[in-house]
């Protein structure tokens, strides 16, 4: 018997086959032919040039396959190993001393700390190192065009590429990115890079591939739009007595229960904690047993970035590592 995985990727490839024949190139559906009439409708592009441009993007079945089981499905202490190395908190050491003087900038204009920007960088892209190897277009295509789950997300990606192509004067068969269309250092999604990109050395350019001052502020200007908290904490372990924490477990990232809530559910809070105070009760797997985090504001906006407490509790150890490090090389 096949596992669901299987099934999954097994089902999405049969369905990749008969909306694209061959997988490689995109032929004529009415999906495409949708999707250029309102390029040219909505946004003035010119539907000839669109066939022709789409006649160059290609079908990818492997992307179909990895976004159907992704990281963030691991559980904790399994997905924590790929970021808390000390490679990684090394890399961030460097990549801090490296850009100190931009990234104090930024800080001070932004209010997002600088280990912050530089473990998001860090668990993004190992600080530019892992920017992605497929073309956005082949990746957004494939996505919009023959993954029906999320079709409506990636088609209006596609139409977000598009856009800030000719915005920024790219070729849209040129710029590279990851499996899901993600572009440069910090992965912005192209709605993203439309939105937050900053041209922080004001050379007229966005550069979120190699120009490291244009990442770092690009990143602070994406949480600050998002209401960062500047000197806010962040989260905070908790530990509970009994089961009655459970009723505090809830969907959702916003914070949604007071600490004077959860010390009636016997957790042990800080005392900085005040009564009233919102937070996220989170419950992370552990190997043998579970950790439970209290999320505050500034967690759930890096959770806008990516919107899985695995991912942003990896952003937060992993900045407490890199600062660590930086004010124990500082003092020596």
């Amino acid at each position: 018997m096949k596992s669901r995985k299987t099934f999954t990727a097994l089902a999405y490839a049969l369905l990749l086959s008969l909306a694209v024949p061959g997988y490689g190139a995109i032929e004529d559906s009415d999906l495409l032919n949708d999707f250029v009439n309102n390029m040219a409708t909505k946004h003035q592009f010119d539907a000839a040039e669109l066939k022709q441009l789409f006649q160059s993007v290609e079908i990818k079945q492997n992307i179909v396959e990895t976004i159907s089981s992704p990281a963030e499905a691991m559980p904790w202490y399994r997905y924590r190993k790929i970021f808390m190395t000390d490679s990684r908190v090394n890399e961030g050491l460097r990549f801090w001393q490296e850009n100190e003087a931009v990234l104090a900038r930024v800080e001070q204009q932004y209010g997002v700390p600088a280990e912050i920007i530089t473990a998001v960088i860090g668990v993004e892209t190992r600080y530019g190192a892992h920017t992605g190897t497929y073309r956005v277009i082949d990746a957004l295509a494939t996505l919009a065009f023959a993954y029906p789950k999320r079709s409506p997300f990636f088609t209006s990606e596609l139409e977000h590429f598009l856009l800030l192509c000719r915005e920024e004067q790219l070729n849209p068969l040129e710029p590279l990115g990851s499996y899901a269309g993600a572009m440069g250092m910090p992965q912005f999604m192209p709605s993203s890079y439309r939105a937050y990109a900053a041209d922080f050395d004001r050379d007229e350019k966005r550069d979120i591939w190699h120009n490291e001052a244009d990442v770092i502020a690009s990143v602070a200007n994406y949480f600050a739009r998002h209401h960062w908290q500047k000197g806010a904490a962040i989260a905070f372990p908790v530990t509970a007595e009994g089961e009655a924490y459970q009723h505090g477990l809830s969907k959702g990232l916003q914070p949604d229960v007071s600490v004077a809530k959860l010390k009636q559910w016997q957790v042990t809070v800080p005392e900085q904690l005040e009564p009233d105070e919102t937070v996220k009760l989170l419950e992370f797997e552990q190997e043998q047993d579970h950790q439970l985090w209290a999320g505050l504001h500034n967690f759930y906006v890096i959770t806008r970035y990516n919107h899985s407490p695995l991912y942003a509790m990896a952003v937060y150890q992993l900045s407490l590592a890199i600062a660590d490090k930086k004010k124990t090389n500082d003092e020596q």
